[in-house]
């Protein structure tokens, strides 16, 4: 008796299953029932798979690696201490939130993003950027996990200086605020010390000129311990001027002309400045004639047309003179003082064997 009860229960569920089955079918308006999809064909614009629309780039198929791969990792286990990499998906003026690829989010406040006083979260922190930060709580209260990006930058940061260090790594920086001796910039979330004799190539009499500047250093020392780090503008800035000093002295070559700018006298000859490469003209290379003192040809200051002599790449010296030999008055002095011929001059110079006489400049006669 008790079995047919049973199976008379059973077989009523199965009729008030079906019934309702059949109720929610006939509720669902024709409208929503899917027409059968051919495989070849694009339902969108009727089109076949072999034309696909260009502006509608296809979804990417996750496999069951990428879905087992993600299941592993939203179970890993998170300790404080850790370093976690997330991408961010919210960024505000308070802080900033980051898929960890976790069950949880990660949070980090404005305070621990970096030391950089310039540094602004909404200005400097953008969603999709890959941010690394050291766990400091596992839940901070609403299910979130806190990190620390200024403490993870410490930790990563003494590394990288290290390799910056050895590979004489060129790097950007922003001057921060001005201290005794120098200027503050942070590199790597690292608070490091720019001297004031290595800020310029010259001397620097204000330092409050440079903040806010972005400016090229080379880190020239790294004390993790101590946490020092000291860095150069001037080295960049020296490697830099020797770099175009190269590039000008490659280009030049004897029998090039020039323009200089007479830097100094000397009673042996006159330095002159090519645009950063030194040059000297002897007083013989000043005149055809005779002078007694290179100021009796220039002065400091004179722009003057030069015609390279000699150049010596190594000192990066070149030897310079106003005589354009095209000009060489003893070209002309075969057919202009033909033998024979009766000249006036005037005697220059007396010597136990005879006299100088000059016809003109740059020709002189013995007597």
């Amino acid at each position: 008796m008790e079995t047919e009860i049973k199976t008379n229960i059973a077989e009523t569920e199965v009729s008030e299953t079906a019934a309702s089955a059949e109720a929610a079918e006939a509720a669902i308006p024709e409208t929503a029932v899917p027409e059968p999809v051919n495989a070849c064909e694009n339902t969108e614009a009727g089109k076949t798979a072999a034309e696909p629309e260009e502006s509608a780039p296809a979804e990417p198929v996750e496999t069951m690696a990428d879905y087992d791969e993600e299941l592993e990792a939203s179970f890993r286990r998170i300790n404080e201490g850790d370093i976690l990499s997330g991408t961010v998906i919210h960024v505000s003026e308070e802080e900033v939130t980051l898929d960890l690829n976790y069950y949880a989010p990660g949070v980090i406040k404005a305070a621990d993003m970096s030391k950089d006083p310039s540094f602004s979260l909404v200005n400097d922190v953008h969603i999709g950027d890959k941010i690394e930060g050291t766990v400091i709580k596992r839940d901070d209260g609403a299910g979130n996990i806190l990190l620390s990006c200024a403490e993870a930058k410490e930790v990563l940061g003494w590394d990288k200086l290290a390799s910056y260090l050895e590979e004489k790594t060129i790097l950007s920086v922003k001057v921060s605020e001005v201290v005794n001796k120098g200027v503050i910039a942070y590199l790597e979330g690292i608070r490091g010390f720019i001297p004031a004799s290595h800020l310029a190539l010259e001397y620097v009499e204000d330092l409050s000129t440079f903040v806010g500047q972005t400016m090229d250093v080379r880190v020239i020392t790294v004390e993790k311990e101590k946490k020092k780090l000291v860095l150069s503008a001037r080295d960049v800035l020296k490697e830099r001027e020797a770099e175009k000093l190269n590039r000008k002295i490659a280009m030049l070559a004897p029998g090039t002309v020039l323009e200089g700018k007479v830097e100094s006298l000397m009673p042996y000859g006159a330095f002159v400045d090519l645009g950063g490469v030194d040059g000297l003209i002897h007083i013989s290379e000043m005149s055809w004639g005779r002078i007694s003192n290179p100021r009796e040809v220039l002065k400091e200051g004179q722009a003057v047309e030069v015609f390279v002599l000699d150049v010596d790449k190594e000192k990066g010296k070149s030897s310079l003179s106003l005589k354009d030999a095209n000009m060489n008055p003893w070209k002309l002095a075969v057919d202009k003082y033909a033998v024979g011929s009766i000249v006036e001059g005037k005697v220059v110079r007396m010597v136990p064997f005879g006299a100088f006489v000059e016809l003109e400049p740059g020709v002189d006669g013995l007597v």
